[in-house]
């Protein structure tokens, strides 16, 4: 779960990073990479980041309202 959250994390920033291109300089990043709004591949990476947008609201309700970005990690007590 938590490599799941870190890549909806990544999704989700690209994603805002291209809206904040588009809304401020009318640069569409996935449309020039892909050279088309509608080509396979623009389409592909719009909805991956959509569902890692709909990952991140989900995975607090499973979890009860954790949403872990790093592993369990042990504490060790070396006091004896």
């Amino acid at each position: 779960m938590v490599i799941a959250n870190l890549i909806s994390y990544i999704l989700v920033l690209v994603g805002a990073l291209n809206w904040g291109l588009y809304g401020i300089f009318d640069i569409n990043l996935v449309s020039m990479i892909f050279t088309g709004p509608r080509t396979i591949g623009a389409i592909i990476v719009y909805s991956l980041i959509a569902l890692a947008a709909l990952w991140l609201i989900i995975s607090p309700i499973i979890t009860n309202g954790a949403l872990k970005l790093m592993g369990h990690r042990e504490v060790r007590d070396d006091r004896a």
